[in-house]
């Protein structure tokens, strides 16, 4: 089965070029880290390679270990920034496996003990919440 090829006009793509706003927390040379604008819970951040690719399956294996590598940085940064008891990573790929924007993306969501995460793609978040949960995890990285 070959995977369908990469559509340019995701929303992903469309921040990358700087089309539409994110609050980012991170860039470097392969990857950008923005804040879920639909957060499972408060801190939730999407690590984005820089190249185009659908998902995990298509993806180049420079621009996997390099979004790996981000991953990392920012599970230790959000554990930092909000005090968590540790992080829950996703990555889907396919619709049938719950992607719902084919630009690979990973999902660094700080966990509490006790505390479920929201549903998958819920609801929007109120974007001043996105801006200070944005700068704290900012304020960890400087």
């Amino acid at each position: 089965m070959s995977s369908p090829a990469y559509d340019a006009s995701n929303v992903f793509a469309k921040i990358l070029r700087g089309e539409l706003p994110s609050h980012t927390v991170y860039e470097d040379a392969k990857t950008i880290v923005i804040m879920d604008i639909m957060p499972r819970g408060d801190g939730h951040v999407l690590v984005i390679p820089k190249a185009p690719s659908r998902n995990i399956l298509d993806i180049a294996e420079d621009d996997l270990f390099a979004v790996m590598a981000t991953t990392k940085k920012m599970a230790h940064a959000v554990i930092k920034a909000f005090n968590a008891d540790g992080t829950t990573i996703q990555q889907f790929s396919e619709t049938a496996g719950g992607q719902v924007v084919f630009h690979t993306h990973v999902h660094v969501i700080p966990r509490f003990k006790g505390v479920a995460l929201a549903p998958h793609a819920s609801g929007m978040a109120d974007n001043a919440v996105l801006a200070a949960n944005a700068q704290k995890i900012r304020a960890v990285l400087a």
